[in-house]
């Protein structure tokens, strides 16, 4: 089953975002849905050549409006989450399919506190490793620059003058990569996708061995 299909469903949603609606397409859900599942899957499948994982989570379309102002019913897009083995791996991946905005992520979107504090400790002591890896030229062809949401200064007990400060004041490390409606209904998108997932591993294997010891090289993973 094509994609397609699920891109075709979200367009009409789009413009239909009400519960009679979507009742009334339910038959057109469930297939948009299959479609989403099989790439999923297939993503999934192919990530496993290359990394090791817990599970897939295939997000609900069904939002939870009861905190927010957006009452309407249902997302846009179809999302889903590969979860890596932890404590030992770290770092996520998601992929979203959605009109005009289908996307892959990669990265650390809301580390606890312990974390973030532990990897603000790494690059407050030593930077340049990370930069190395960031800006190798194969990582920055498929997912760009490092982003997240950052403090507008220095987090507290750190020097607001440190040559690292740009990396210490950010709260998420999250590198994205955008592709057209048109490639991601190409046979091979699942072959893809995983490919380019592939390419953040050097970054996730040092934030996963960062988190995974002491500030003096320790392992703190308990057997």
């Amino acid at each position: 089953m094509s994609i397609k299909t699920a891109l075709n469903f979200l367009n009409k949603l789009k413009s239909n975002n009400n519960r009679d609606w979507f009742a009334d397409q339910k038959t057109e859900y469930d297939k948009a849905l299959k479609a989403v599942k099989i790439l999923f899957n297939e993503v999934y499948t192919n990530l496993q050549s290359h990394d090791e994982f817990e599970k897939l989570k295939i997000f609900r379309i069904y939002r939870d409006v009861r905190f927010s102002k957006n009452k309407l019913p249902y997302k846009n897009n179809f999302g889903a989450a590969f979860h890596r083995v932890k404590p030992r791996l770290r770092g996520g991946y998601y992929m979203q399919i959605e009109p005009g905005n289908n996307f892959i992520a990669v990265g650390f979107w809301n580390p606890e506190k312990d974390d973030l504090l532990r990897i603000r400790k790494e690059f407050e002591m030593d930077d340049q490793e990370v930069r190395d890896i960031i800006n190798e030229k194969s990582l920055q062809q498929v997912w760009g620059n490092l982003q997240g949401e950052e403090l507008k200064t220095a987090p507290r007990d750190f020097d607001k003058n440190h040559p690292a400060i740009d990396l210490i004041r950010k709260k998420q490390f999250i590198f994205t990569k955008q592709y057209s409606d048109a490639e991601i209904t190409v046979p091979d998108f699942a072959k893809q996708a995983s490919d380019d997932f592939k390419t953040i591993r050097p970054f996730f294997d040092y934030m996963s061995d960062v988190l995974t010891t002491d500030l003096n090289g320790e392992s703190i993973i308990k057997d």
